[in-house]
């Protein structure tokens, strides 16, 4: 599926946050999609062209940004690194969510307060996940754990959405970016220790006699341990 021009992203956008708008100032029961096309100066048919029903409204960007994603992951080499390319794709993703500020702050208060727009914010974070999930487990190495793709997959989720979230939260106040790159550091931690294990302590097993002397030993040698840093 192609790009949508420049002019068509602009009337789905301007739909959308109008009806963010109304919801916020009428709440979102009471608001029709009607009234959405109207204050929009759209019709209703323009209004269902964009979007497949009411509760898609806040959602202008997500199916463009699942797109680009897949596009991304796709050109991966087969050389670079699934991860990398994760979280390359992941970045791309906060980078566009913070070039629509207004969107994201009044989507942010919505979803807080219809749990039926809060439960579709969750099932389009779980179209993300299938994805990058679905594209580890064809990158990864052959003998990696089952559980690594999905794993990932979810734990880079939670990372862009906290990264996000909180600067939803804060309308504008956090370093999203910052906060998402010390999260994907943190993978890239765990990723290369899934890689290169640290080896297992050898522990040393002895039968010594059961005697006061023995006893004061052991203990000191307890306390010693438990003071260490």
């Amino acid at each position: 599926m192609s790009e949508p021009t420049r002019e068509s992203k602009d009337t789905k956008y301007r739909i959308a946050e109008t009806a963010m708008a109304l919801f916020l100032e009428q709440g979102y029961e009471t608001v029709t999609v009607e009234a959405v096309a109207e204050a929009s100066e759209v019709s209703r048919r323009t209004v269902f062209r964009y979007f497949g029903g009411k509760d898609e409204l806040p959602f202008p960007d997500h199916s463009g940004r699942l797109r680009r994603l897949e596009s991304h992951l796709n050109a991966a080499g087969p050389d670079e690194d699934p991860v990398e390319a994760v979280i390359g794709g992941t970045e791309a993703s906060l980078r566009d969510f913070l070039q629509h500020p207004q969107l994201v702050f009044r989507r942010y208060r919505l979803t807080r307060r219809v749990p039926e727009l809060r439960n579709r914010e969750i099932v389009e974070h779980e179209r993300y996940v299938a994805m990058t999930s679905a594209f580890l487990r064809g990158r990864l190495a052959p003998d990696a754990p089952g559980f690594q793709a999905m794993g990932l997959a979810a734990l880079i989720d939670a990372m862009h959405r906290s990264a996000l979230g909180g600067w939803a939260r804060s309308e504008g106040a956090t370093d999203a970016m910052a906060e998402l790159q010390a999260g994907m550091a943190w993978v890239r931690g765990l990723t290369s220790e899934f890689a290169h294990p640290s080896p297992v302590r050898q522990m040393l097993l002895a039968t010594l006699p059961d005697t006061p002397e023995v006893r004061r030993t052991l203990t000191a040698l307890r306390d010693s341990a438990t003071e260490l840093p």
